[in-house]
This record gives C-alpha cells, structure tokens and sequence, in this order.
C-alpha cells in the first residue's frame, strides 16, 4: 500500500502532494473538503493497488507496463486489421480503467457552418470529438485503438515540434488499444457529461487513459480536437483546402505571441460552445455526425446535459475555466495547469487576466498544477488572482516530482519509452517528472473524479 504524506508549502490557498500524498483545502468548506481529502486518498491508494497488480479488470495492465515489442502472434490494434507491425518497433500501453463500468466509444465528426476556420482559408468549422460512455455490453465490439491509422502515422513527425523529448522513431503509435469498445449500446439512464479540451499542440487522443477512467465511473466523456491548434486529427475523408490529416499552424511556445494565444483561446471557447450546442441535438434524438455513420445503441438518452462539467490541460485548462465562466450550462470545470492571463503585450508588463481571474466564478472550479512547471512563477499571478476572490469555490491542488505532460498519456508513455531505451531519464523527466505512473495516474484520477463526483454525481 501506498503511505500518504502531506506537506504544506507556506503559501495560502496550497497545498502539496509529496510523491504519494494528497492535497488539503482553500478557505472555507472545511468539514466538505475533509470528506473530499478522504474519498481522493482513498481513491489513489485503492487504484494504484489495482494498476500495481493488474487487478480490477481483466484486460487490465499495470501502469508502468513495460512496451511490448513486436511479435508475429501479437493481437495488436493493427494485427485485428491485418497489417503487420514494423520489426523491432514497440507497443505502448494505456493502464485499464477503474471503474464498475465497460465502456463504449464512437466518434462524431462535426460542422459548424456559421464559422470559418480561423486558422486556414476553409468555409466551415469542423471538429472531431470521441465519445467514451458507459456501455451496456460490450461482447462482439472490438477494442478501439487511441489514434487513427493517419494521425498515429503523423504523430512522430508533428509532436516532437511541441514535446522535444519524444522520440521521432522506434514506436507503432498505431497499435496501441484502448480498453473501450468502438460503437456498444450505451448503458440505459441519463448520465453526467464530461468534455475535454487538451494541451495547445496536443491532440484528444493524449486524454484518453483519463477519459475512459471517467466513463467507468458512470460519465459520458466527450474529447475535443481542436483542428488548426491540434498537432494532428484524421477526418472521415478530404475535402477542398483540407487533407484527410490536418496537422497544426503552430510553431513553439503561443505564450510568446499574445495575438495567437487570443485566437488559439477564443477559438477553442467557440469550440467547446459548439460541441454542447451538438451534444443537445443528439440528446434531443438527432444525429449531429456529419456523415450521418449510425450512433451507439441508446447514447442520446444517456446524456443528462443539467448535469455538464468541463475539464482540460494547459490551454485547455484556460479553456475549462474562462468557458465555464461564460457559458451556464457548464456546473464544474477542471484548470490543469492552464494560465488564467493573456500574455503581456510586452517584456516587463503583465498580461490581462481573464474574466474569470478577474471577477471569479459562482460554479465549483479545481486547479491543479505541478512543482515542476517550468512557468510555475508566470502561473501563479493569475492562479492567485483566482483564489483571491471571497467566498470563491475555486480550490487548489498540487502533484509533486511532476512536470507539465504528466497530466497527459505520457504519465505513462513516457516511463515505458524509456524502458525501452528510446527516452532518456533527463528526456522523460522533462516531459513528465520523475514520478512513478503507479502513482501520478490514480493521484490525477482521483482528484479528477472525486471532484466531478463530489459536484456532478453519476452513480
């Protein structure tokens, strides 16, 4: 079992999860947030037992799995469709969910055609999403790879341009599974809705060990791809202006741009606005995907949208708390390490906050950072600005020997790359702390979940 151990940091509204530990409270709510403490604690040791033992689910892996190397009798997601994996190259493994729950999986290809892009010279919006729910049975389904054939070819090309530690060869990104069943009926009765908006330059895919633990527990998780932003997303087929993989207008750090970080933030708050406004047709018992491809068995019913919560990385977290902020339909949202300000217009001037950091926010609203971000000083002007605000429900949170990507699948990508002798300690250190995965992914599971399951009650 894992020992707890909290240690406060000296500053107010913070606290700080020591490798193993659990955060405390902000303010008030004192006798609730205990009970919260509890149930993450609790949560964490419990799930990082069954990823230690590969307990909980048959097809479960431990979340330092070592990569699998490439076999001629390997059931890969590219053996089931009959192409081989490259010799020598490795498998990396997603750890298996937690929850009582199997899970279904479908994606819907969306248009919004009162939009441009605003990236590329194209008439329309579009935006891909996948949808982890809660299945009623999953026998006869096959498991869903977490990337496309096209976006899995693309990564190694594109994503080293945003995570320059990641190798550039020596992985089937193709062949990795999920532990979720592409198109299963959907488990009868209204389910709590979850959407996700990942890290600038970062894809959906890179959600999916979080998303699928969510959909375990009883949510309906819908990922968003933020085409343009996104390093990679794969469409249904081309069209004029567009190939069939759209890879990112991004190039190093948006922070250092204040334009481009406007346009990258409001265009994913538009995003995430569209998403819901779709998500209601299809609970309304239409079918939003625009090649009209049939939908899981009952996966309109089961989305009770009184009940919505936003969660996202980095920009994405930006994205959760300002979206939030504008939009009521959104009870809850999750900031993971997502800056609150612009970025200052010039050196030695600060950057405007966001309204959210401005005036605050009447709705539950967690942050959670690491010790090792590398902005960490640039993050905490407009995080304490966030926290200021009396009587706020806006809490903090905090994972220690961690960096930035550790709120990613490279928590655990990253560990077995270096296993493999394709990452260096320094390079996955870099990426995402020197924690061990048995221990980050059920910590970020469980603060994940205990909040939305705290605010947003699914089972």
């Amino acid at each position: 079992m894992l020992r707890k151990k909290v240690v406060d940091d000296g500053r107010a509204g913070r606290t700080s999860a020591v490798g193993k530990g659990v955060a405390g409270t902000t303010g008030g709510e004192g006798v609730a947030a205990a009970a919260d403490r509890r149930t993450v604690t609790k949560s964490a040791v419990l799930a990082a037992a069954m990823l230690l033992t590969g307990a909980g689910r048959a097809q479960a892996h431990p979340a330092q799995a070592r990569p699998a190397r490439a076999r001629p009798q390997e059931h890969s997601a590219q053996a089931q469709s009959g192409q081989a994996q490259p010799a020598g190259e490795v498998t990396v493994r997603l750890p298996a969910p937690t929850g009582p729950h199997p899970t279904g999986v479908t994606t819907l290809h969306l248009v919004d055609r009162s939009r441009r892009d605003p990236w590329e010279p194209l008439p329309v919006r579009e935006v891909m999403v996948t949808v982890f729910y809660p299945a009623r049975n999953v026998r006869g389904y096959p498991v869903a790879p977490q990337m496309t054939e096209g976006a899995a070819k693309t990564l190694p090309h594109v994503d080293p341009l945003f995570h320059r530690e990641l190798p550039t060869r020596g992985v089937n990104w193709a062949a990795t599974t999920t532990h979720s069943h592409t198109g299963a009926p959907a488990l009868p009765a209204r389910r709590p809705v979850l959407l996700y908006s990942p890290g600038g330059g970062d894809p959906r895919t890179l959600g999916t060990g979080l998303a699928e633990e969510l959909a375990s527990h009883g949510y309906v998780v819908v990922t968003i791809d933020h085409p343009g932003d996104a390093s990679e997303v794969e469409f249904p087929h081309r069209m004029k202006g567009r190939k069939k993989v759209r890879t990112t207008v991004l190039r190093g750090d948006a922070r250092t741009d204040p334009a481009l970080f406007r346009r990258m933030i409001d265009t994913r708050i538009a995003d995430t606005r569209f998403v819901l406004n779709q998500l209601e047709a299809l609970a309304a018992g239409r079918n939003p995907d625009a090649e009209r491809r049939p939908l899981p068995q009952g996966l309109g019913r089961a989305l009770d949208l009184r009940r919505t919560g936003l969660y996202g990385h980095s920009a994405g977290g930006t994205t959760a708390a300002q979206a939030m902020y504008e939009d009521r339909r959104i009870v809850a949202a999750v900031n993971l390490e997502g800056f609150l300000d612009h970025p200052p217009e010039a050196p030695g001037r600060e950057g405007k906050l966001y309204p959210v950091a401005r005036y605050g926010v009447d709705r539950p609203l967690l942050l959670l950072s690491t010790d090792g971000f590398r902005y960490q000083k640039e993050l905490e002007r407009s995080w304490s600005a966030m926290l200021a605000h009396p009587h706020g429900r806006t809490r903090r949170r905090q994972l220690d020997h961690a960096t930035h990507g550790v709120f990613t699948d490279y928590a655990t990508i990253a560990p077995q790359l270096q296993s493999a002798g394709l990452m260096t300690a320094d390079n996955r250190n870099k990426l995402v702390g020197a924690i061990d995965p048995a221990v980050s992914v059920p910590l970020l599971r469980g603060y994940v979940h205990s909040f939305f399951a705290r605010h947003l009650p699914a089972d």
